[in-house]
């Protein structure tokens, strides 16, 4: 017992450790929770102090790998829900990818300004509503996004422009985000006409993209729009990206890598077009945008781009250097990435107690497995607390009793203390009502009390002493007193007798519990094991249910324990502040009747 005792000290005191370590630690308050409805959250980290001038709005992506939140959010993620840091303003987001499987998602989130802050995203509603509308991530300076992340169908633009492609294209797994679109030098995939994506002569748009290639391919087309002289065109030219206008192309370059993504952006304002790569300037043509409002052509059918594309984003203005390398970074998936936009430790908050729910469900799978030895050593468990638990409500009910009668005799015997001859001893009236001043009601609440016993053992031990004495003789000597504080000292151990009697099965239910819960699960998990041996099957399923149902055992031992071990300690002080009472009072009552009953012919 003693060993039991000294682990579990050993055990509080790393867990107070751990606890004080972690709340010293906590320098910054914790953010008040957003929605109770939600269980869990993650804070979102941006800080974007590697960059310098990115301003505004921006769409940022976050990228999710933590297994609690695939653990806890709904299969589509659809309760998903991004925070800003006043922990009220709900940010637009739109869920690209949420595979739980793999655990991999890919999410996009609009914020209003590119600073250094917290946010915060929520998840673990499984019936959460549905979330805004996607093209709500993108502000307006986008005219189209496309993910490539549809499978077998046209690519959709994520904006609320609806530029979607004409025909479906070629899924390219593992792309820079998600999946991507394949070409094969001759699948050129066509984007409509529209308002939203005209260009007017000498105006600013920017196009920015993803691209990956196998081998070089001289003058390779990604992407044109129009023809002759006024046509628009980015290649690819033995691996060096170049921008065409007409007949004038931008300056060349160092070649991109081959086998490994590049991020590619057009910046076109005024009379140049500059041409960056991976976030860095490139190179520049020095001819502005042509007035053209027809499709735009990705790919072609001859010298047309063989490789990868993904996360084609089409704007209305043009971006300034900071701008695109924040997008070239967000989008990387490197180790800036993960500085700029950084996911932290799972909270769990002041929820709704779902998962609480869950984890209380799980306790019925857990005992549909449990063995016929396990049910023995719970059922011996709950014979303890039903025991226990009746002893302990009687014994509240009792000492509830007793204070309320302590409290009414001595504030009588507070009076009659000061004279206790007004006491008609040989009259059992005068001693239940303490000389005639208590009535009726308060002498059936003094029944409970040992104060209010012990008081009528000294009563009637003072009467068959004085009835025995002579006439002659008045008082009473040393040893009647003597003999009467034996009688009051053998009251005070039948009344602890009546004050403890049923503790000893709480000691039993905080001895015994544990060990018996111990038993219990040592049984079951060395069946498990023979179990296993004699199938020969080694895996989890077929050890955790058995494993788990045997330690349910533990628990209800300890279930029974400790309820237990705190009742009998409060119970037991509680006893020995009544028997300390009662200490004091035959000795107050000794020292009384010495005083009053003292022979005449003592000084």
């Amino acid at each position: 017992m003693n060993q039991l005792i000294n682990q579990t000290l050993a055990v509080g005191v790393v867990v107070v450790f751990m606890l004080s370590s972690g709340s010293a630690g906590a320098k910054e308050e914790k953010a008040a929770w957003w929605n109770n409805d939600w269980t869990q959250r993650q804070p979102l980290t941006v800080d974007p102090s590697a960059l310098s001038g990115a301003e505004g709005e921006v769409t940022l992506l976050l990228r999710l790998a933590d297994s609690s939140v695939f653990s806890s959010a709904r299969e589509d993620g659809g309760d998903l829900r991004i925070i800003s840091s006043d922990g009220k303003t709900v940010l637009p987001h739109h869920v690209e990818r949420y595979d739980g499987l793999l655990g991999e998602a890919f999410v996009w989130v609009k914020i209003p300004e590119i600073k250094k802050d917290t946010l915060f995203l929520y998840f673990g509603n499984p019936d959460a509503p549905v979330p805004g509308k996607i093209e709500d991530a993108y502000g307006k300076k986008l005219s189209a996004v496309y993910h490539f992340s549809e499978s077998g169908s046209d690519p959709v633009d994520a904006t609320s422009n609806s530029n979607d492609a004409a025909a479906p294209t070629l899924e390219a797994d593992g792309a820079i985000i998600g999946s991507g679109a394949r070409f094969t030098g001759a699948n050129p995939l066509s984007l409509k006409a529209a308002e939203s994506l005209a260009w007017s002569a000498g105006g600013s748009a920017t196009i920015s993209l993803w691209v990956k290639f196998a081998m070089p391919q001289a003058n390779a087309v990604i992407l044109s729009r129009g023809e002759g002289a006024e046509a628009f065109k980015i290649l690819l030219d033995n691996g060096v990206p170049v921008v065409q206008l007409g007949g004038t192309r931008s300056a060349a370059g160092n070649p991109i890598a081959a086998n490994s993504w590049n991020h590619i952006t057009i910046v076109a304002e005024g009379a140049s077009v500059k041409i960056m790569v991976n976030g860095e300037p490139y190179g520049t043509a020095s001819a502005g945008l042509p007035a053209l409002d027809g499709p735009i052509t990705l790919g072609a059918s001859i010298s047309g781009f063989a490789g990868d594309i993904d996360e084609l984003n089409l704007y209305n203005t043009s971006l300034d250097v900071a701008s695109v390398k924040l997008a070239f970074i967000n989008q990387s998936g490197t180790e800036a990435a993960l500085k700029l936009l950084s996911a932290g430790a799972t909270e769990g908050g002041e929820a709704g107690g779902g998962h609480l729910m869950e984890h209380l469900m799980l306790f019925g799978d857990i005992a549909n497995n449990m063995m016929f030895d396990g049910w023995i050593a719970i059922g011996i468990c709950v014979i303890m607390i039903i025991v226990g638990w009746t002893v302990a409500i009687k014994k509240f009910a009792y000492l509830n009793k007793i204070d309320k009668g302590n409290k009414i005799f001595l504030k009588q015997w507070k009076s009659l203390s000061n004279d206790i001859t007004a006491l008609d001893h040989s009259d059992s009236s005068s001693v239940s009502s303490m000389g005639g001043v208590v009535d009726e009601e308060d002498q059936d609440l003094m029944k409970d009390s040992p104060l209010y016993h012990i008081y009528h053992i000294g009563a009637e031990e003072i009467s068959h002493r004085l009835h025995k004495m002579s006439d002659k003789q008045e008082g009473l000597p040393g040893r009647s007193i003597q003999a009467i504080r034996a009688s009051l000292d053998a009251g005070l151990v039948h009344e602890n007798h009546r004050l403890t009697n049923g503790l000893v099965y709480l000691t039993i239910s905080v001895a015994g519990g544990p060990y018996v819960g111990l038993l219990g699960t040592v049984v079951g998990v060395m069946i498990t094991f023979a179990i296993i041996a004699k199938s020969g099957e080694v895996n989890v399923n077929s050890i955790a249910p058995g494993i788990a149902s045997a330690l349910l055992a533990t628990v209800v031992g300890l279930v029974v324990a400790i309820p237990a071990l705190f009742i009998y300690s409060y119970l037991n002080g509680r006893i020995k502040n009544v028997i300390a009472t009662m200490q004091v009072f035959i000795d107050e009552f000794v020292a009384k009747m010495a005083e009053f009953y003292r022979p005449k012919n003592e000084a």
